[in-house]
């Protein structure tokens, strides 16, 4: 008999351990750890993280519970992973999952929201690695696949799902961590399906980044609620008014039901890390582009325009085509093309006020054409990207990417990933004595004791 996906969910995540996950995939995870906690403690420091700070200071917290990274600030798990969920996407530098469709659009940011839900909860509950470990995977296993199964419309019509289908990863998550029996399990979905929340429309704007923190606090809402004996609808994912036919028109079972952990997203298709602190759709054509420039040494003044296509959901997405600020330049194809054009290093210091306001960067921005292709080719995956540089001299190259780097088809090296966790610390103002701490302890995390361990290498100075 086919499970409901409740049931699937429950039985999937209550049942497997981290003993049950393929060695290769938990190598690969703690790569994704690492990253994620570096993009927390640069993201302390940014206007949203000091927002949600502030906020539950402001409610009579900030003594006790679990850390807020990269402070000496304490809160009880649902708010710290609210705080620490928010830090990690506030650049939006931390990974994605891509969709698996070449006519589906809208990866999910699942790290950023899982894993200070695992790290919150699991330091509350002196939670031992391996069991931290193993709930990260969960969350972000259950988030990525119900992005490949809702249906596309859920993102047409405006939904951003790394905060409504985190909502459900994090809960998932925390109710591994929690214990919780079957129906408990199901109690805290039903509440999960009544809590998620995160509009597109939103992007370029510091609320966009709060989906990732939202999502993770009602993830830990949504499971101590359950352990408290709330109750909620079975089916409340795959009702008649469930969430899938309320937030999505249905869903395909086909791509969740039977297929979570087979293969395991972090296989395929893989979660991308990314080099560069802004939206993933531009990646492609950032890479692309500067192999171009990289190939036939060219700078601004070779070039007298460039035309880049990509398919229309992405050209969508990327709503920003003449930004007025540096949150909506990371959203912004003109902008990441024009900071290559530049020779700007892509850190995270390439997004701000000054650089968009400056003339070389209006004057770079105006050789570029950004339009959506109108036909899809057999061979595109649905992040392909083509460009067209035209010279002075009247030559005209053409290029085309299919991927980024940091995807699975090209992934980010482990020494890669350290430098851009060391990058990402140090922009933060880490000690560099925790900094370290960090590093050994992630990579040797299954082995951990207790969480509180870690916690302790979290705390900094930034109050």
């Amino acid at each position: 008999m086919t499970r409901r996906l409740e049931e699937e969910l429950a039985y999937f995540c209550l049942n497997t351990s981290l003993e049950d996950i393929p060695a290769f995939i938990v190598e690969r995870s703690k790569l994704h750890v690492m990253d994620t906690i570096g993009l927390a403690l640069a993201g302390v420091r940014s206007e949203p993280a000091r927002i949600a700070c502030e906020h539950v200071v402001g409610q009579g917290m900030g003594n006790q519970g679990s850390v807020i990274f990269g402070t000496q600030l304490r809160a009880p798990s649902r708010f710290s992973a609210f705080v620490n969920a928010v830090a990690a996407h506030a650049y939006n530098f931390d990974d994605t999952t891509p969709q698996i469709g070449v006519n589906r659009n809208g990866g999910i940011h699942a790290s950023g929201s899982i894993l200070p839900t695992v790290l919150a909860v699991g330091e509350e509950n002196n939670s031992v690695g391996s069991s931290a470990l193993c709930a990260y995977l969960l969350g972000v296993e259950v988030s990525s696949k119900l992005n490949h199964a809702i249906a596309q419309s859920h993102y047409a019509r405006g939904f951003h799902p790394t905060g409504t289908l985190n909502t459900f990863g994090a809960t998932c998550a925390a109710a591994k961590l929690r214990r919780v029996n079957v129906n408990q399990f199901i109690a805290a979905v039903s509440v999960a399906a009544s809590l998620p929340s995160g509009i597109r429309q939103n992007f370029g704007t510091s609320a966009e980044v709060f989906h990732s923190g939202w999502a993770a606090e009602n993830g830990v809402l949504a499971a101590d609620l359950a352990c408290r004996g709330i109750s909620g609808s079975t089916d409340a994912l795959e009702g008649t008014a469930g969430f899938f036919d309320a937030y999505g028109s249905g869903l395909d079972p086909e791509a969740i039901i039977g297929k979570l952990g087979k293969p395991w997203v972090f296989d395929s298709p893989g979660v991308w890390i990314k080099p560069y602190p802004n939206g993933a759709l531009t990646h492609p054509g950032a890479d692309c582009l500067r192999r171009i420039m990289e190939e036939y040494r060219l700078d601004l003044s070779d070039i007298s325009n460039i035309c880049v296509r990509t398919n229309e959901n992405v050209w969508n997405a990327l709503q920003h085509h003449l930004p007025k600020t540096a949150m909506q330049a990371k959203f912004s194809m003109e902008y990441i093309l024009s900071i290559i054009l530049l020779g700007v290093p892509i850190g995270l210091e390439a997004f701000n006020d000054e650089m968009l306001k400056s003339p070389n960067l209006q004057n770079a921005m105006s050789k570029i054409n950004y339009v959506p292709f109108t036909e899809i080719e057999p061979d595109y995956t649905n992040v392909t990207t083509l460009i067209s540089v035209k010279l002075n001299d009247g030559r005209e190259i053409l290029r085309r990417s299919d991927y980024a780097r940091g995807s699975r088809k090209a992934p980010m090296t482990t020494d890669q990933v350290i430098a851009k966790f060391r990058e990402c610390s140090v922009f933060g103002r880490h000690e560099e004595e925790n900094i370290e701490k960090i590093i050994e302890s992630v990579l040797n995390l299954e082995n951990f004791s207790d969480l509180s361990n870690l916690g302790f290498a979290l705390i900094g100075q930034n109050k």
